[in-house]
């Protein structure tokens, strides 16, 4: 039986949170929108790598209509960098659905949160918690390592049965509505960021370490215990740089890893296949090749080993667009955009 030493986390936490916090951008007006922003730019994204963002994008999208009613390009522009586009689309869909069925508004219920798109056990707890002060916990990878050196809970953190029961068992310890459930929630974050780090625990400056059995018994480096990570699939990928006197190609990718993304024309390259194979197929035959550059790039499952291909020629099969349109008004996403260095 695994106890859950929580009952006693909450005083120490919250004196500590607010002795401690860190100024970021969306605890200057924790709106429902904005505490939605940020936790959805903040998934598999470094805090200090999302601030600026989360400031242009409220800034040219300050509301749920104003995103809900968002061109395309200029919504996928606003988050180029971040990666993971269907967050931002799954963030549109949202939008739109709030605008139909709340009025625009967020619903304050926790179950009802987690009826719209892209907003999950999580998202919605933290929502619920932080932008409406709901005694609900929102459970993410820091809270999920703070809690297993806490406890020297063995389980696998993927496990979702024990995400469900953690996240039970914290709510059950929530203070009253109100700005301390939003500190609660915010300082299990802060903790598990700024003290309960993933390497190098800083236990000696933790305001629970006379709580903490893993400290107490020099234990923390066994904690949390990780999911078995997969191997990640491999592709050769050929992305072209194909410049006429128009400008670069640019085209939609149809299918595969980046999906309905614009790129610089890209292809996956099979056994003993050549650029001049490639560009045949695409209807080039009058080309010259000026340059060549190879990278890598990593996504959740799959690695790219990039080749990036750069030619001229007189006339593309694809819309061609001038650097600065592209630099002003095309989002790309990193894997694809990074082939631009080889034009310095």
């Amino acid at each position: 039986m695994i106890e859950y030493p929580f009952e006693n986390i909450v005083a120490p936490l919250l004196a500590w949170y607010d002795e401690e916090k860190r100024s970021l951008p969306w605890r200057d007006n924790p709106t429902p929108y904005c505490v939605w922003v940020s936790e959805i730019m903040l998934q598999q994204t470094r805090v200090e790598a999302v601030k600026e963002y989360f400031i242009r994008f409220i800034d040219a999208l300050p509301d749920v209509k104003a995103l809900a009613t968002c061109e395309e390009e200029k919504l996928l522009k606003l988050w180029e960098g971040l990666g993971y586009y269907n967050r931002v689309r799954n963030m549109q869909k949202c939008a739109q659905e709030l605008l139909v069925r709340f009025n625009g508004e967020f619903p304050k219920r926790k179950e009802e949160l987690q009826t719209l798109s892209g907003i999950g056990e999580y998202t919605a707890g933290a929502i619920a918690s932080i932008a409406y002060g709901k005694r609900v916990s929102a459970v993410d990878g820091n809270v999920l390592r703070v809690s297993a050196r806490l406890s020297e809970n063995a389980t696998p953190i993927g496990d979702n049965k024990y995400k469900k029961e953690l996240s039970d068992r914290l709510s059950a310890v929530y203070p009253s509505e109100g700005q301390d459930c939003a500190n609660f929630t915010q300082s299990l974050f802060e903790l598990g960021a700024l003290i309960c780090k993933p390497q190098n625990p800083d236990c000696t400056r933790c305001p629970l370490s006379s709580l903490c059995k893993a400290y107490q018994n020099g234990t923390q480096k066994q904690y949390p215990v990780l999911p078995q990570k997969r191997e990640k699939r491999k592709e050769a990928v050929y992305v072209f740089l194909i410049e006429t006197e128009e400008g670069f190609a640019i085209r939609r990718r149809e299918s595969g890893v980046l999906k309905g993304m614009n790129e610089f024309p890209s292809h996956v390259i099979n056994a003993g296949e050549s650029v001049e194979n490639v560009l045949n197929e695409w209807g080039m035959y009058a080309f010259t090749e000026i340059k060549r550059k190879k990278y890598k790039h990593v996504f959740t499952h799959i690695v790219w080993d990039i080749t990036c291909v750069w030619i001229k020629a007189d006339v593309s099969p694809f819309d061609c667009y001038a650097l600065d349109e592209i630099e002003e008004g095309i989002s790309l996403p990193t894997a694809i955009k990074q082939c631009m260095e080889i034009l310095t």
